[in-house]
């Protein structure tokens, strides 16, 4: 997959990468709905990216973090920061990037905390609160189940 260049709302922030799959992720969890006041969109990406500017970041949990801009404050990252398989995985914000690198809505993250008010028109893969903790968390031995 080609490298996909973007940046933050103002521009302080410019980030390339290259995305793992040609995919978008969307999650309804409650810190991804008060992060962006909607799903935050994301697409996964392979190791190695790079941001240039005010980036911030915040440990929104015990094990991930998600990072802005410190100018503008637009989403650029959750990033997986506890130890196991899946440390240092990526999920950048599709809205940096220009026809968000031309991937398709393949899953949704915590779709029974989705808002009744909206609904996306495809057809993917929906993960409950339940499922995607059984799936993603970290097991009391700090690794992935």
């Amino acid at each position: 997959m080609s490298e996909l260049k973007g940046q933050c709302m103002c521009g302080a922030v410019t980030v390339a990468m290259t995305p793992a799959k040609s995919s978008l992720g969307a999650c309804h969890c409650d810190m991804c709905r008060r992060w962006t006041s909607s799903a935050l969109m994301t697409i996964p990406a392979a190791p190695g990216h790079a941001a240039l500017g005010p980036v911030k970041t915040f440990a929104s949990s015990d094990w991930a973090e998600r990072a802005f801009c410190g100018e503008c404050g637009s989403a650029l990252w959750y990033k997986v920061t506890a130890p196991g398989k899946m440390h240092g995985e990526l999920q950048m914000a599709a809205g940096l990037f220009d026809n968000a690198g031309g991937g398709t809505l393949s899953l949704e993250l915590f779709i029974d905390k989705k808002p009744e008010g909206y609904a996306f028109a495809s057809s993917q893969r929906q993960m409950t609160e339940a499922e995607v903790f059984e799936a993603f968390a970290p097991s009391e031995e700090g690794d992935n189940q």
